[in-house]
């Protein structure tokens, strides 16, 4: 899409990816909690996508999640809950060795370390457009969830330029997600992915990698962001 597109046609694509990138952003995010997976189940929040529905990553992700809908039809059991828990602190916590780190320095630090300069870069764009992490200070600005939040808010304040007909604004949110996604989440986010698909034990952890992997590219076309070098699109 460029930027001759209808405003229509932009609003569309940017609610929708407000809503997709916020949604998994939460996901990764926030402490797992039954009743909202539950109501993510009786919404049928995975029948389709709301953003990127035409990317193979998007509807290989629909299918396994849907697949996990289908086993907690009836309604998630302390035993399916304890699986995701299990499947989640195994992955992105760890016991001896974190298998998926969730934060950006890591994949660029030799020492797998933290809080190193990719930390500083994210921390400035977020106060670039006054927000901040709840925990700042005591866990890195770089998690994954919280850089997918910050293109969803990104995304939003697009939509409402448009919606306020304030033409330089949509232009500088479009600017802003081009850079970000360019010089950050997309240089580490499909490693992140492929991370996930190789070690996820569950239908809701393969859907959400592959989901990830899927909106960014459709993120990535639409805004004009640069893909790293060998990315499949």
């Amino acid at each position: 899409m460029n930027q001759t597109t209808a405003q229509t046609d932009w609003k569309s694509e940017l609610m929708g990816e407000h809503l997709l990138l916020g949604l998994l952003g939460k996901i990764l995010y926030t402490e797992l909690d039954k009743t909202w997976l539950q109501s993510l189940i009786a919404e049928d929040v995975f029948a389709e996508s709301p953003f990127g529905g035409s990317q193979v990553e998007v509807q290989r992700g629909l299918e396994y999640l849907q697949a996990w809908k289908a086993e907690n039809q009836g309604g998630i059991s302390d035993e399916a809950f304890l699986s995701l828990r299990t499947d989640y602190t195994r992955m992105f916590v760890g016991i001896q060795k974190v298998l998926v780190p969730v934060w950006e320095s890591v994949y660029f630090s030799e020492k797998r370390m933290v809080f190193q300069e990719e930390t500083l870069q994210v921390r400035n764009w977020y106060r670039s457009f006054q927000l901040e992490s709840e925990k700042l200070h005591q866990e890195p600005d770089d998690h994954i969830g919280l850089e997918l939040a910050f293109v969803s808010h990104l995304a939003h304040l697009g939509f409402e330029a448009l919606e306020q007909n304030d033409e330089a604004a949509f232009q500088h949110t479009l600017e802003a997600q081009r850079y970000f996604l360019s010089e950050h989440l997309l240089k580490w986010a499909f490693r992140w992915a492929e991370l996930v698909e190789k070690h996820a034990k569950t239908n809701f952890y393969q859907g959400i990698g592959h989901l990830v992997s899927g909106a960014l590219l459709e993120t990535a076309a639409i805004v004009d962001a640069r893909l790293p070098e060998g990315t499949q699109v």
